[in-house]
């Protein structure tokens, strides 16, 4: 895919503020350590994640994309009434029915005019999002997107640790649920625009190349458990192999449409492993990484537009640069992406 006239005009996160250390979670677990007898540390020196944040018990995925889609828009020259259309891009809805869209859409404060709906895609719904407006715009059916994703990573968190706490589970046994500790909250929203509308400088998505590995859509499965509570279960060495196989794939495809000219790379954020191998397979050069995992975890959707929302706030993306945005999500899929900054 290539677009000619699509820009993100403006980028904002909206973070909670209450902090869980991995040394907080192994606290938690610490009838889980003893019984087992694992040291402490593991889980920081495994992932790389010295911490996460969390939303408020209570608080709903639309409060979420809701705070991210306000500051998106107190960022952006581009007012609420010009938005045609609204998605809501996260993993986590506040419910099957209505869209998530929906609450969100009203609290942002959006007109009636605007199409709204959810994209669901696993760590890739807010990319996916992303080509959608951008198809819409570059087709002429639309000026304006706005994109947000509002993340809760707490009920799965909270569930995770009373299983492991309470059930008699063996060092195999604890495996699958591993990769849940890594897991934060978070929101980000991107205004998504025709090129005609933007004042300044112009962030063009250039294009990017998907590709789907269905068979491995069973390596990392979530959903709901009982009421308020969210269960997943993570093959995560398989997953890594067979995310990076994937990846590996379409990074062929995409430098073969966008060249390999990028200044910086942004990737799911997942951990230290994941970052390490994904680079070394693909051959790039990790100091052109930049990365939030180590404060922030693996935040779902909203964990690659807020990093690179987070590099560009931090000046190590810089205008005119050329970002490759190196995306994965259990199902299997991957979506690469480029941007000129």
């Amino acid at each position: 895919m290539r677009f000619e006239n699509v820009c993100l005009e403006s980028l904002a996160v909206a973070l909670p503020e209450e902090i869980w250390t991995s040394a907080d979670i192994e606290e938690r677990l610490r009838p889980l350590y003893e019984r087992l007898k694992l040291p402490a540390g593991r889980l920081e020196l495994m992932t790389g994640i010295r911490e996460r944040r969390m939303w408020p018990v209570g608080t709903r995925p639309s409060d979420a994309s809701a705070a991210a889609g306000r500051n998106v828009l107190a960022k952006s020259q581009l007012s609420a009434a010009q938005v045609e259309l609204f998605i809501h891009a996260a993993v986590s809805r506040d419910m099957l029915e209505p869209a998530t869209a929906s609450f969100a859409h009203r609290k942002i404060g959006l007109p009636a005019t605007a199409q709204i709906f959810d994209v669901s895609n696993a760590c890739l719904g807010f990319l996916n999002s992303l080509t959608v407006a951008a198809g819409l715009i570059e087709s002429g059916q639309i000026r304006c997107a706005l994109v947000a994703a509002g993340e809760n990573g707490r009920p799965l968190v909270d569930q995770t640790l009373r299983t492991l706490v309470e059930q008699p589970l063996s060092r195999n046994e604890i495996k699958p649920f591993f990769a849940n500790l890594t897991i934060g909250s978070g929101a980000v929203a991107a205004m998504v625009c025709h090129r005609s509308l933007v004042k300044g400088r112009a962030h063009r998505l250039l294009g990017g190349i998907a590709r789907a590995a269905t068979q491995h859509s069973e390596l990392c499965q979530g959903d709901t458990h009982g009421t308020e509570a969210l269960a997943m279960q993570t093959d995560s060495e398989q997953l890594l192999v067979a995310g990076v196989t994937v990846a590996k794939e379409t990074w062929t495809d995409f430098t073969a449409d966008h060249g390999t000219d990028f200044q910086r790379y942004v990737c799911h954020q997942v951990g230290t492993a994941h970052r390490r191998k994904l680079y070394e397979t693909l051959g790039l050069d990790l100091a052109r990484d930049f990365s939030t995992f180590e404060t922030l975890g693996n935040t779902g959707s909203v964990a690659l537009p807020a990093t690179l929302a987070a590099g560009v706030e931090a000046g190590a993306i810089r205008e005119g640069d050329r970002v490759g945005l190196l995306g994965i999500g259990s199902g299997l899929n991957c979506l690469m992406l480029a941007l000129e900054w």
